[in-house]
């Protein structure tokens, strides 16, 4: 089986897009065979669930969800409305969480410890 999208089902191997980023399912000898494209699958997202036979062993997730960052957000906006022609539109709470955040941050000063002695 590889590790691009196949999941075991009865015995086997079922593929799937929807697994592609949520749970792939591979045995011991599969994982060891392809550790870095594993690894790669799980910083794309993927939880995978390493199994002896039809039994877990282990569970291999992303130390912290995925985030994208204010750029890719914008970018991924663009596209959106590049691809449908229509401009993503934000929720009245969510703008004013944002100003909120903005006003916080224009006041921000250093911090500046005192010296240890």
């Amino acid at each position: 089986m590889s590790i691009a999208g196949f999941r075991r089902c009865q015995g086997t191997a079922v593929y799937s897009h929807l697994m592609t980023k949520d749970v792939i399912h591979i045995s011991e000898a599969e994982a060891t065979s392809d550790f870095a494209a594993l690894m790669a699958r799980v910083r794309a997202g993927a939880k995978v669930i390493i199994e002896d036979g039809a039994r877990p062993v282990a569970v291999l997730h992303a130390a912290e969800p995925a985030r994208r960052t204010i750029s890719e957000c914008i970018a991924l906006a663009k596209a959106h409305e590049e691809e449908t022609g229509k401009a993503p539109v934000l929720d009245a709470d969510f703008a004013e969480d944002v100003e909120d955040v903005e006003e916080i941050l224009s006041h921000r000063k250093p911090w500046n410890p005192p010296a240890w002695e």
